[in-house]
């Protein structure tokens, strides 16, 4: 059994090929097999996992194994495909189906690149450019390319002029829409957890994929901000910056998720109102709840995404806020029982004010301030109110005095402190 294994005419495939080319960490080792069928592979002791083309898993090394195919369109959407694996299919034809050139390689068992589609050329110009018409047949690939283009911009990638052109086709075209909400996300939140995430976005916006994606989004860029706290002026710029600020603050794709979320409402101001967006933070919490249904995204990435959205200007003001209502908003934030949500908030709302054209290097005391006064506030508890033999709604009460007149003194020491007026 093991030497007819051995016998398979196999090839590592992919980003594998790609990415150990690039001298990059590899992380999943995808191979496909030429010249032979299911029932050899099933006999082989490997196992099925692909419904719609025939894909295995090793029985011993568990890695991914799929027989050479073509695919044809026959319907709308990413999902819309004929396949055919006959044993007659060549790894040339397999590789013509992929998306990308420099993913359109493959290594033979003595390490030899078999490489039709000019990949390694790409890869050393640093080029993302499809492998052939069909692309446009496939609309997740527009989330795909993008997506590269974000996890390669520290190696200088850059889209091809023809493949962008095509990207947009697609856009325009209205294939976009048979996307599932689920699978635009699993895109989405892949590039979130990578290092230039902001990339994923302006190469969406770039090619008209976000007006379908995501409109409101889309629909920031142009939209003007007060220049004296927005230099940078565009809505939609500012955005990315922020995303580009939550990256440096946090790994979380939730935080990051938020960030992108939280001037969602400035695609609603109306024209004479600009450049102030009155009232833009509970506008935006109903286009987070819509966006958040469509993509299926995470219950606690929705959660945070509408804390930040209506609450980040309270904690830029939270000088200029009377104990009393700052109080009020850590309860209405939940801080009590969840502290570290809370500092997710924080990141965000640090995200938020530093994601300025030459604000990246300010000193954010609103967030030091407010979870110190939160640790603070925190000891409080109601034993010693228990001891006095308070009761329900009494303890209650106690418990909301005591950590007013901590933050009362607090927020005094602390301005003084730091000699904020």
């Amino acid at each position: 059994m093991a030497n007819k294994m051995q016998q398979l005419n196999t090839f590592l495939v992919g980003g594998a090929v790609r990415d150990s080319l690039l001298n990059r960490a590899v992380v999943d080792n995808d191979y496909v097999v030429v010249g032979s069928s299911v029932d050899e592979m099933l006999s082989l002791g490997f196992i099925q996992v692909g419904k719609d083309f025939p894909v295995f898993i090793h029985p011993k090394s568990k890695q991914e194994y799929a027989l050479a195919r073509t695919e044809k369109k026959a319907g709308q959407g990413y999902t819309g495909f004929n396949c055919n694996a006959s044993t007659s299919v060549t790894l040339e034809e397999d590789l013509m189906r992929r998306d990308l050139t420099i993913n359109a390689m493959a290594m033979d068992k003595n390490g030899k690149i078999i490489d039709p589609y000019n990949g390694q050329i790409d890869l050393n110009n640093r080029k993302l450019r499809h492998v052939s018409a069909a692309f446009i047949e496939d609309p997740l690939r527009v989330l795909r390319v993008a997506r590269f283009a974000a996890r390669y911009h520290e190696y200088g990638f850059t889209i091809a002029a023809e493949t962008m052109t095509l990207m947009t086709k697609l856009s325009e075209s209205g294939e976009l829409l048979s996307l599932s909400g689920e699978r635009i996300w699993q895109e989405m939140e892949r590039s979130l957890a990578d290092a230039n995430p902001e990339v994923f976005f302006q190469m969406l916006y770039q090619c008209q994929a976000l007006k379908s994606l995501w409109p409101e989004l889309h629909n920031l860029w142009g939209i003007p901000n007060p220049e004296k706290w927005h230099p940078e002026i565009c809505s939609g710029i500012h955005t990315m910056m922020v995303l580009k600020q939550a990256v440096l603050l946090s790994a979380k794709t939730s935080v990051r998720f938020a960030s992108v979320c939280h001037d969602l409402g400035k695609s609603l101001t109306e024209n004479e109102q600009l450049p102030s967006h009155p009232g833009h933070e509970t506008a935006g919490l109903p286009l987070i709840e819509e966006l958040c249904e469509r993509l299926r995204v995470p219950t606690a990435h929705k959660n945070l995404a509408l804390k930040v959205c209506q609450f980040h200007l309270h904690v830029h003001k939270i000088f200029e806020l009377e104990a009393s209502t700052i109080l009020k908003l850590y309860n209405q934030l939940d801080v009590w029982r969840k502290p570290e949500e809370f500092l997710d908030f924080l990141l965000c709302c640090q995200a938020d004010f530093t994601g300025r054209l030459g604000f990246e290097t300010r000193k954010y005391r609103q967030k030091e301030f407010l979870y110190n006064a939160f640790e603070r506030l925190s000891q409080v508890t109601a034993k010693p109110f228990v001891e006095k033999g308070l009761k329900g709604l009494e303890i209650k009460a106690a418990i909301s005095q005591q950590r007013l007149e901590k933050l009362k003194q607090y927020k005094q020491h602390y301005m003084h402190q730091h000699n904020i007026t």
